[in-house]
């Protein structure tokens, strides 16, 4: 089963409980702030601190009046606080608890994100390792090609992983920025040191520079970076999908007791996740239009951007959230048949041997399109006729006349591969 922790951990950040309660510690801290700085009398903020509390059915029911959900936020607290209310919110416009709350969700969102990815990275890396010498045939446009090892697809998924990894560790400074400016960013009617005040208490870096807004390129990169990262998970989903096929198999879903894969056929036992997987990914890839359309806005600020990242952050975040952990379970629990892999790679027998043999006539002196034409000679006859590869280059005189027959035998060894396949998980530091 995919773990319910993280999921439900992702989707409380973008709940309404979640959300007051990050505005209530701003406009508190907000508040703090300005009592050092004399501008709140100490038992006005000690009244503050005790009486305000969130009631959504209230904030709800005030909203649905005003229009407006920080006037609402803002009602219900005087409701509750009474007059040193009037000291809530002082100087503050509405994006400043509103862009200040999504960055420490941005933050929060990528802190899951990040320790998902590197539990996907840790699976990777084991995978890889279990299947590092598991020959396995290699495919180009869908055709078979030249022999690889099934540890090298782990290994090729776990690089990109770590590449994901990094891009999250970067953008994670990017959107943990968060502003307490005033109307239009000026400070006019607020001291930069309540931001500073504010933002250190929420684990956030002032802007530099502000509108009424964080201005939304940062955003952008935000989930342009959980869409990339998402593009590793279908890249994953794509390949144990086409691995799955029945005249492949060479490796599986698990299918788990009493599970079914068909209301009409009984024998059925479909890639589910994997085909969920690469479906959801669509998802994350439309939502990096939007994100991108948001950076232009009227002037110092409209509010085109506020219904569309209602919408993108949370589901941008649970979507990719889910299928990480889906495909982290997909390829922990993946069922290999080797034993297909080896049937798989004799199916041309033996073509796959066919650029050693160019190669080794290069080396004999002849030039490469010489080579070339003795080299496909025999193959041809291969693909046609249905004759080992072998055989074919044994019965071809002009071939013969520069290798015995122990180097033709040579030609079909994977010695080779193994010893470079040593060497890139060296690169990659795969080791275990």
């Amino acid at each position: 089963m995919i773990p319910r922790y993280s999921r439900e951990k992702m989707a409380m950040l973008w709940s309404d409980e979640f959300k007051y309660d990050i505005w209530l510690k701003i406009e508190i801290a907000a508040c703090e702030a300005q009592s050092k700085l004399g501008n709140i009398p100490k038992a006005s903020l000690k009244k503050i601190k005790e009486k305000a509390k969130i009631n959504i059915p209230r904030i709800q029911e005030i909203e649905e009046k005003t229009k407006h959900d920080i006037i609402a936020f803002l009602t219900s607290l005087e409701e509750l606080v009474g007059e040193d209310s009037r000291y809530i919110h002082l100087g503050m416009t509405s994006s400043d608890v509103l862009d200040t709350t999504l960055a420490a969700q941005m933050s929060m969102a990528l802190c899951i994100i990040m320790s998902e990815m590197k539990r996907l990275a840790d699976v990777l890396k084991q995978q890889a390792l279990k299947y590092k010498h598991t020959i396995c045939i290699g495919r180009s446009h869908g055709i078979h090609a030249e022999p690889t090892t099934f540890g090298l697809k782990m290994a090729l998924w776990y690089e990109e992983c770590k590449r994901n990894i990094n891009r999250f560790y970067n953008i994670f400074r990017e959107v943990s920025v968060g502003k307490i400016s005033g109307a239009v960013g000026t400070y006019e009617h607020i001291s930069p040191e309540v931001e500073k005040y504010v933002c250190q208490k929420m684990y956030l870096t002032p802007a530099s520079i502000s509108t009424q807004i964080v201005q939304r390129d940062a955003h952008a990169n935000f989930i342009s970076t959980v869409a990339i990262a998402g593009s590793l998970l279908e890249k994953i989903a794509i390949e144990l999908r086409h691995l799955q096929r029945t005249e492949v198999l060479e490796a599986e879903e698990y299918f788990s007791q009493g599970q079914k894969g068909s209301s009409a056929m009984p024998h059925k036992r479909n890639p589910i996740s994997a085909e969920n997987i690469s479906g959801q990914v669509r998802l994350l890839r439309s939502y990096t239009i939007a994100a991108m359309e948001n950076n232009a806005l009227w002037h110092e600020r409209d509010i085109s951007h506020s219904s569309v990242e209602r919408i993108i952050m949370p589901d941008a975040t649970v979507t990719f959230d889910y299928i990480l952990n889906r495909t982290i379970e997909l390829v922990e629990n993946l069922m290999v048949y080797p034993e297909n892999m080896k049937k798989n790679l004799d199916i041309t027998q033996g073509l796959y041997a066919s650029q050693k043999v160019l190669l080794a006539l290069i080396n004999k002196g002849l030039k490469r399109q010489v080579a070339y034409e003795l080299v496909q000679e025999s193959a041809m006859k291969t693909w046609n006729k249905k004759i080992p590869f072998k055989d074919t280059l044994l019965k071809n005189k002009a071939i013969m006349q520069h290798f015995t027959k122990k180097e033709i035998e040579t030609f079909f060894s994977f010695d080779e591969i193994f010893e470079k396949v040593d060497y890139i998980f060296d690169r990659c530091e795969i080791k275990g």
